[in-house]
């Protein structure tokens, strides 16, 4: 069974899960009912709010990081990319994250477990932290925020995840990473009910962490 250590937080309420998917997602097509869900006015068990905003910028701001701008949190960024029609399907692992993302307002994290390295550990990012977040090569300054690491450092976050343990087609094993808050009592684990619901309807197996 994966370890995570998660130091010390008092706004962070992570739930953490993995998924065995029975073959590389890129032989996956998302089914077009689960692609309904991925919509502003879906009808969904969770509904994101300002409440929800607020509390996750509450809870990345603790460490010093500013989440706004182009660094705000993923689950806002995907209201106004679903708002704007510049959203698709991307691969059925990161089609069910943005469903849940996008209608619960917590940021999630997925990443391919073959390209992380052991062990793993949810932790504050220190000063002159930065990482590729895109195939572009561009970089964001993660100091304060707090992320996922591996072995070899930071790999994903409620804003952006790195480019080095994204998913591709090839991707059979996914490490998911909800970013939830304190102040979202029972939240958190709504979302990775349903999240959890949604793979395994794929056929995937799901373990908590």
């Amino acid at each position: 069974m994966l370890a995570l250590t998660i130091e010390a937080h008092p706004l962070l309420d992570a739930c953490v899960f993995t998924t065995t998917f029975p073959k590389p997602i890129g032989e996956m097509p998302t089914p077009s009912e689960m692609l309904t869900l991925l919509a502003i006015d879906a009808v969904a068990p969770l509904r994101a709010d300002d409440t929800v905003r607020d509390a996750v910028r509450a809870m990345l701001r603790h460490g010093g990081f500013k989440p706004a701008g182009r660094s705000k949190p993923a689950s806002e960024y995907l209201v106004r990319a679903v708002s704007d029609g510049s959203l698709g399907s991307i691969n059925a692992a990161v089609d069910a994250c943005n469903i849940v993302s996008l209608n619960s307002g917590l940021p999630i994290s997925v990443v391919d477990l073959a390209k992380t390295t052991p062990s793993f550990r949810i932790a504050i990012a220190p000063a002159g932290a930065t990482y590729v977040f895109n195939s572009a090569g561009q970089v964001i300054d993660i100091a304060g925020l707090v992320c996922l690491c591996d072995a070899q450092g930071p790999t994903g976050n409620a804003v952006k995840d790195a480019q080095r343990t994204k998913t591709d087609a090839t991707t059979t094993q996914t490490l998911s990473v909800i970013w939830g808050a304190t102040s979202l009592p029972g939240r958190a684990q709504q979302a990775m009910t349903w999240y959890r619901q949604l793979l395994e309807s794929l056929g995937a197996v799901t373990d908590i962490v």
